[in-house]
């Protein structure tokens, strides 16, 4: 399958895309805390984690942000490569090793940047949801996408 990568003006208020599926591992949680050096127990240690609030070794919360980034760049609605603007993020739920997740966005806002001719901005609303079809973690993530050289 081939996947076109998306202009600013290709993109339509209201698009909605969701991701292909994620497989939460105590392998992949152990590599995110060597990766970042955050090796606070709860993601690290199951003794302590069993015997937390949490009841078991749960994920890093940018984890979750991170792999729902990654996600979206695996789903068939890709813009071309651009400026990532920000992120305004809520972690809701922890996850846990074996949640099975994916990410739901949708392009809710787009306007034409006013300082950077031949950019628009992109905002996209997104959910990483668990395999209960519970949200996990939620927000927004602000793009600066390329426009088409001929809409110019």
């Amino acid at each position: 399958m081939t996947i076109v990568e998306k202009y600013w003006d290709d993109a339509r208020e209201g698009d909605v895309c969701t991701s292909p599926s994620y497989i939460v591992t105590k392998e992949r949680i152990l590599a995110y805390a060597d990766l970042t050096g955050d090796h606070t127990p709860v993601h690290v240690d199951e003794e302590y984690a069993n015997a937390s609030h949490f009841g078991c070794l749960v994920a890093h919360g940018l984890f979750g942000l991170s792999i729902a980034d990654g996600l979206k760049t695996q789903s068939d609605y890709r813009f071309l490569p651009g400026m990532s603007l920000g992120w305004t993020w809520d972690f809701l739920l922890p996850i846990k090793v074996g949640d099975v997740l994916h990410v739901k966005f949708r392009v809710g806002s787009m306007r034409a940047s006013k300082s950077r001719p031949g950019w628009g901005i992109v905002v996209l609303p997104s959910e990483l949801i668990n395999q209960d079809g519970q949200v996990v973690q939620h927000g927004e993530h602000r793009l600066m996408v390329p426009r088409r050289p001929e809409a110019l």
